[in-house]
């Protein structure tokens, strides 16, 4: 047998073996479809119980080598009491599936791995979504493709098509230079990765005083590596950046923050969530005059994982449930009292475990000093209090073990963010820093007036410490009614000196 005729006996012995391959792929496919349904409409009801949503399938048209489906997003209920969708509305998204084990669309990117297929995702023309249409002209905004593993593990690549709409008679404009969003999850959902970069984004309308207002973002980017923890919290690592941010009136600047870093990590262990919180911020300008930079770093630790869950799920489910009520819509004042109600209620379930949250620093500075803030608050479980409160001082010493807070204002620098604000209002050079200088002598005057502050070393400072139902402010050891008397009653105690 020559050369010729093996090679060709391999190649057709190949085809062959491809052939079953991925027609026996499509099977098992297809197999899954209605498990990975079944999924996604768990996720949607532990996330957003209250939506009111149900994802589907439709049209499953399966071949040798490729198949197509419809998946379907709708709302679950005859009625618009509390949906994101109208009944009969419909978010729809076509699905181009290769078949593995060595799928068409994963061969063109030339990664030859095998998985069980390649999907092409694209938005389809419906009435819920057809505003993003007439934004792209008539494109699928969306255009994803997702490796999908053998174990039910996906990697996506989702792509933002960059768009450019206006409308003239409103003034409104949405400008978009497109982006990048990579997904990445194992077959459960229990680990998440996320990545995504925004280019430039433009967005322009009009005030209540009909003044044109552009809002201008750029070098968004987005990180994020979570997993469930045994109690079912979303933890992990998260990180935001974003270079620059401009808000302009009629054209001219109003406010610009540059250098935006934010980065959070968060862990679990035996039931107890902790995790830190960072944030800085590198410039910020209103009307052209320069305010400075700023920073909060922000420690939780030992939250009770499991009051944590509950929390999350009373607390959304509650204020959804709060946002379908129309009569309450036609009332902010009673909406907002009904939410602080819905978040006191709850509240009891977070202080759990004897949690704690220090702050330290949250800070802000300019060419000339420094200001901060700390916090350091350990909480007590209200449950496990010796008996009800009654009063003020017992409501907070049921909750609160400790606390101890300082705030440092820097007179150099608060009078020089004093004077940028007079400037940005129209005042001339010399009358912005004499107004600024009074402003903060008058403050750091009326501080020590009433006790509030004290002066030390050019600085306005205040501090607090609480423990057993006894108050150190300023360095002034006090009960707690005492001090609630004093400071937050404004009533002096008989028989006490103020």
């Amino acid at each position: 047998m020559n050369k010729t005729k093996i090679a060709v006996g391999v190649i057709v012995a190949l085809g062959v073996v491809w052939t079953a391959g991925a027609w026996f792929t499509g099977k098992q496919l297809e197999k899954k479809m209605d498990q990975m349904v079944q999924q996604a409409n768990e996720q949607i009801q532990e996330v957003y119980p209250e939506s009111r949503l149900k994802v589907s399938y439709q049209d499953f048209q399966r071949g040798v080598f490729s198949s197509t489906t419809r998946f379907v997003l709708q709302s679950s209920s005859q009625t618009e009491d509390n949906s994101v969708l109208k009944p009969g509305q419909t978010v729809e998204f076509k699905e181009t599936i290769d078949h593995g084990p060595f799928p068409l669309g994963q061969l063109k990117k030339f990664n030859l791995l095998p998985s069980m297929a390649s999907v092409h995702t694209e938005l389809l023309n419906t009435d819920a979504v057809k505003k993003l249409f007439e934004i792209t002209k008539g494109k699928s905004i969306v255009q994803g493709e997702t490796r999908i593993g053998y174990g039910g593990s996906t990697h996506s690549d989702i792509h933002l098509l960059p768009t450019d709409y206006s409308d003239a008679e409103s003034g409104e404009r949405f400008a978009f230079d497109g982006g990048m969003l990579k997904i990445a999850a194992d077959d459960k959902g229990d680990e998440v990765t996320f990545s995504g970069d925004v280019g430039n984004l433009q967005l322009t309308g009009k005030n209540q005083l009909d003044a044109a207002v552009t809002v201008n973002l750029s070098g968004l980017r987005l990180d994020a590596n979570t997993h469930l923890s045994p109690e079912g919290m979303r933890i992990g690592d998260q990180v935001v950046k974003l270079q620059k941010l401009v808000a302009s009136v009629d054209g001219k600047e109003a406010l610009t923050a540059e250098g935006l870093n934010g980065k959070s990590s968060f862990d679990s262990k035996e039931n107890r969530v902790s995790g830190q919180i960072d944030y800085t911020l590198d410039a910020l300008k209103i009307e052209g005059q320069n305010f400075g930079q700023g920073k909060l770093s922000m420690k939780l630790a030992d939250f009770d994982g499991k009051a944590m869950k509950a929390f999350s799920e009373n607390y959304n489910s509650q204020l959804q449930a709060l946002s379908a009520d129309t009569a309450l819509q036609a009332n902010p004042e009673l909406y907002q009292q009904r939410a602080g109600e819905i978040l006191t209620a709850n509240l009891p379930l977070l202080l759990k475990g004897d949690p704690s949250i220090t702050v330290a620093p949250l800070s802000w500075k300019n060419e000339k000093g420094e200001s901060s803030f700390t916090l350091s608050a350990q909480f007590k479980d209200p449950a496990n209090a010796p008996k009800t409160a009654q009063t003020p001082p017992q409501q907070l010493d049921n909750v609160l073990k400790a606390l101890d807070t300082k705030l440092t204002i820097s007179m150099d620098m608060a009078t020089d963010t004093m004077t940028h604000v007079a400037l940005a209002e129209g005042y001339s050079k010399e009358e912005a820093a004499k107004l600024a200088e009074q402003q903060v002598k008058g403050l750091a005057a009326m501080g020590q007036m009433f006790k509030i502050t004290t002066q030390q070393d050019n600085n306005i400072v205040t501090s607090l410490q609480y423990g057993a139902g006894q108050v150190t402010m300023n360095g002034e050891k006090m009960p707690l009614d005492q001090f609630l008397m004093r400071y937050m009653l404004g009533t002096a105690i008989p028989g006490t000196s103020e």
